[in-house]
């Protein structure tokens, strides 16, 4: 590529273009701004990599968290009485429910041929109890 004849200096009557001013650089704001990270970086200070609305949503996040800790803590002490019987009586019911699904497991893995037999027994006991009621 040529380069341009005008800066070559033999012609003293042309204008010699500038470099343009960018307005953000010069602005005081921007200048404070850099002078501040420069000083920062030399003293080792990192400056916060996280955008302002994820810190928001972070603070939220918690503040979240540590309202519904708490709201499972005033629950736990303000139990009345018809609670406590209610959870006494739930959990009773959960333990017969695990108590009978493992009489149902016992009762797939034993063999086919106990099964008939118990079977067999139960309607040998059902015919006496006819034959003694008549």
């Amino acid at each position: 590529m040529a380069e341009p004849d005008y800066l070559e200096g033999d012609c003293d009557e042309l204008i010699k273009p500038k470099k343009l001013i960018n307005p953000v650089k010069t602005s005081r704001n921007h200048q404070d701004l850099h002078r501040e990270l420069l000083m920062n970086q030399k003293r080792g200070l990192a400056p916060q990599n996280k955008p302002e609305l994820q810190k928001v949503l972070e603070k939220r996040k918690r503040e979240q968290v540590l309202k519904a800790q708490k709201e499972e803590q005033e629950a736990h002490k303000k139990r009345s009485d018809l609670e406590i019987e209610l959870m006494k009586r739930q959990q009773k019911l959960e333990q017969l429910e695990l108590e009978q699904q493992k009489i149902e497991e016992e009762q797939e893995n034993t063999p086919e041929f106990v099964k008939m037999k118990s079977n067999l027994r139960r309607t040998r006991q059902e015919t006496d109890g006819e034959e003694r009621t008549t």
